[in-house]
């Protein structure tokens, strides 16, 4: 029901005197979904963090994507989540939702060189990188501890930033980078590092 009650919600649909039953959001749902197919447009429902979503409204999600019309599917559903989303599709009970998924894509982590740029891009997004720099060491250390993955990357480059501040310097150095490491705690990496013996030798060297 909360599934139901965001999406409708989200599209900005005005329920009928029944609303609050799990027909009243779908018929509401299904008549916004024809007129705006009729107007010639795309809806599209984008649902992130799904790793999250019990199996019961991952059901419910399945449930959603037959609302169509006799050639056409009145609404588009695109799923985002961690790895563990792909382990649960592959569960039996959610088998029919897993078969109607048309097309897949898994985001690699970035090699050391994406690395850069990704971080260099971010900077100039939030307006920087101004007197703000990051000296070749660190990069390594960035793409050592993350992998190449975009949130540890963030979360590492933050923390740096903020040990950077309160050194009173712009220039972002390794040292800077091991010590975000290591206030982050190495529990969050080893979910990613294969050899946490490894990390923690670098952490502490």
């Amino acid at each position: 029901m909360e599934l139901l009650e965001s999406v409708v919600a989200e599209f900005g649909i005005d329920l009928p005197g029944e609303a609050g039953t799990k027909k009243g959001y779908v018929d509401a749902l299904n008549a916004f979904l024809l007129a705006n197919f009729a107007a010639g447009k795309n809806a599209v429902l984008l649902i992130d963090e799904a790793q999250n979503l019990s199996h019961g409204v991952l059901e419910q999600i399945r449930m959603l994507s037959n609302l169509e019309t006799e050639k056409e599917k009145l609404l588009q559903i695109i799923l985002i989540g961690q790895p563990e989303l792909k382990a649960a599709l592959t569960l039996p009970a959610l088998r029919q939702l897993n078969e109607r998924i048309t097309v897949r894509y898994d985001l690699k982590p970035l090699s050391q060189g994406e690395v850069v740029t990704y971080i260099n891009h971010r900077l100039s997004v939030a307006g920087g990188p101004g007197t703000v720099r990051f000296a070749a060491g660190a990069y390594r250390q960035v793409f050592y501890f993350s992998e190449g993955i975009p949130r540890r990357i963030n979360a590492l480059c933050d923390r740096a930033l903020l040990i950077a501040y309160t050194k009173n310097t712009s220039r972002i150095d390794r040292k800077m980078i091991r010590l975000a490491a290591r206030d982050i705690g190495g529990e969050y990496f080893q979910k990613t590092v294969s050899g946490g013996r490894k990390l923690w030798m670098r952490l502490t060297t």
